[in-house]
């Protein structure tokens, strides 16, 4: 066993010695981890016991004398912190609500780790609610790798939240969060926030992960199947014979390459509807037949594919071979390769779900902000590229803006007084409210704006540099910015601080306009606390239309001209330490007939009505 451990290491460390992840940018640097993990589930009584094997290399300049697992299911037990901060919280997830607290010891989850071994040693451990305390019998020092060895035994709780059994759909096993997970260590140090309910952040790394359950049960998630002709259930390739065990279970031996996370679901009655793209990406889909499921879920791998395509060529070529849509968990929830969706709703929500989990294949998947921190650079981005999707492939031709709800969910934050900084950890919103409207609201509108400032195209072409430089790298705010200044060559640090660190707010105004001669006196002012760019659009009498630029003076330079505007005609800079600025119009021509803010309606100004004026 000690030689078969010593070369299982060495070939780990050769791996990451050649894994172009192993440093993400010069200064910059990333933990390594390859998981073994061998499970038995019992149907019968939802419990299930793993041996785990844990290659763990750190590539940090620290010497780590601890380390930290996630025990995620201990979650759903009456008086965790998550029953705890549900019963509280002003405004509880409808889900959760005091549902944990009612849990009998039948229906509650845990997950224990009964044995752990560093490199053959036992550790010194205790299990504090959600995380396990772990010192160890000997340092990891930099630039080394370590192997880890476990034992552990598990209930699959309930379905409350996101993970569980037997939802109200009537899905078996929605496996998610489901083993021990090592926290990630970074250059802020470690990450083992308790599981509230909230975000994630993980290690990239290989997964082979085998799973032995009932023969009669149908399976799906993340990773590669790597024993098809033992599976069948459409997984079986063409001409491959299926040889089925002669026992009561079955091995489903699954292989993901280079994922954070790994889910899996399972039920007996699933039906697998499988797709193959042009490219070679195969899209699965697992769901329960019933009256709610026969008309939408057939139809939804048309929308799939479409949605694969669309997200790919705006913002990078999906990386791995396949995706799976899964009917399972309480609404919808993004994995690494796989989603669980609620499958019981009309066509437009169901394709909407969809199509904002897959995005989030690229924002959490594979770029991997810590979303703990950066909630908004997942799920806003997120919201921000599904609701453009949706508008491209699902919905009718419209004049209004996709991001319309997001305007519209913000503006109502921001007059509710619950507004706090996206910077806030997601763990910390003091209200529900505040935590959603800002993640998903007030970050689609991050871009939103972003396209008002530099230009839409410019910001396009940022996104996919954005993939190129940062996929595999767990970028941070900083790291997207400085993206986006060398693709426009503006200064925009001034946009994140406040946007992301301040609850300022934007209103513009047009204060004042007075006839002088042969022109037009104006004075435009900031009335809210935010500076931003102000584009104006002028309208004459004689119908010709112009665009009067004024950058803001720290942006250092000009956004390019937008061909959905009116041709630019002039251009001054705003210094933000002026709250207005006085600007003479040309009536020699034509009278001005109108004058309009941000005509394109992109910029979140919390007061709409004192941005236009028309002549009397």
């Amino acid at each position: 066993m000690k030689k078969i451990t010593v070369l299982f290491i060495g070939f780990i460390c050769i791996l990451f010695l050649f894994d172009p992840q192993v440093f993400a940018q010069s200064g910059r640097w990333q933990q390594s981890v390859s998981y073994k993990m061998d499970v038995e589930m019992d149907v019968k009584t939802n419990l299930y016991q793993g041996h785990q094997v844990i290659a763990y290399s750190n590539n940090s300049p620290d010497t780590l004398n601890q380390l930290f697992f996630h025990l995620y299911y201990n979650a759903f037990q009456p008086n965790s912190m998550m029953d705890v901060r549900s019963r509280s919280i002003a405004d509880p997830d409808r889900r959760v609500g005091d549902r944990i607290s009612k849990l009998s010891p039948e229906e509650i989850g845990y997950m224990h780790i009964e044995s752990l071994l560093l490199n053959g040693q036992p550790v010194i451990m205790e299990e504090v609610g959600t995380i396990l305390e772990v010192k160890l019998p000997e340092p990891i020092l930099p630039h080394s790798t370590v192997l880890l060895e476990s034992k552990f035994k598990a209930q699959v709780p309930l379905q409350i939240r996101r993970a569980g059994r037997d939802n109200a759909e009537g899905i078996k096993f929605s496996m998610s969060q489901w083993y021990p997970k090592l926290a990630n260590y970074d250059e802020q140090g470690w990450h083992a926030n308790p599981y509230i309910g909230r975000e994630f952040y993980g290690i990239w790394g290989d997964f082979d992960v085998r799973i032995t359950i009932d023969k009669s049960y149908i399976l799906g998630g993340t990773g590669y199947l790597q024993n098809k002709n033992e599976i069948g259930y459409g997984y079986e390739e063409e001409g491959v014979s299926v040889k089925k065990p002669s026992g009561p279970t079955l091995t489903w031996h699954f292989y993901a390459p280079n994922v954070h996370d790994f889910m899996w679901a399972a039920d007996p009655n699933y039906t697998h509807d499988k797709l193959v793209m042009e490219n070679g990406i195969t899209l699965h889909h697992l769901y329960v037949k019933s009256k709610e499921t026969k008309n939408t879920w057939p139809k939804l791998k048309e929308y799939t594919e479409k949605a694969m395509k669309y997200f790919s060529e705006n913002y990078g070529a999906y990386p791995y071979k396949q995706y799976s849509v899964i009917q399972g968990g309480d609404g919808g929830m993004e994995y690494p390769m796989s989603t669980l969706i609620t499958g019981h709703r009309p066509m437009g929500s169901l394709v909407g779900v969809m199509m904002h989990e897959l995005a989030h294949s690229w924002f959490q998947g594979v770029l991997g902000s810590n979303e703990s921190l950066y909630s908004w650079m997942d799920e806003g981005f997120t919201t921000y590229a599904s609701n453009q999707n949706m508008a491209v492939n699902y919905l009718k031709p419209s004049t209004e803006s996709p991001l319309k709800g997001s305007y519209t969910s913000y503006e109502r934050l921001v007059k509710s007084g619950l507004e706090e900084p996206l910077s806030t950890h997601a763990d910390h919103f003091h209200t529900n409210t505040a935590y959603g409207a800002a993640a998903y609201s007030k970050g689609s509108l991050f871009l939103a704006q972003l396209d008002y400032i530099i230009g839409e195209e410019v910001k396009n072409k940022g996104m996919l540099r954005y993939w190129e430089e940062w996929k595999f790298k767990h970028p941070n705010v900083n790291d997207f910015i400085r993206v986006m200044e060398k693709e426009s060559g503006l200064e925009l640090d001034w946009y994140k601080e406040y946007w992301v660190n301040s609850t300022k707010t934007i209103d513009y105004a047009i204060s004042s306009v007075n006839e002088n001669n042969k022109s037009l006196d104006v004075v435009l002012e900031r009335k809210g606390l935010m500076p931003m760019p102000i584009d104006l659009v002028v309208t004459y009498e004689n119908g010709k239309k112009e665009t009067l630029y004024f950058p803001l003076t720290i942006m250092r330079g000009n956004k390019k001209a937008e061909s959905h505007l009116p041709e630019r005609t002039m251009t001054q800079r705003w210094p933000w330490t002026n709250n207005t600025i006085e600007i003479k119009i040309d009536q020699s021509s034509s009278p001005v007939k109108s004058l309009q803010i941000d005509a394109s309606e992109r910029m979140a100004d919390i007061d709409k009505s004192n941005n236009s004026w028309t002549a009397p």
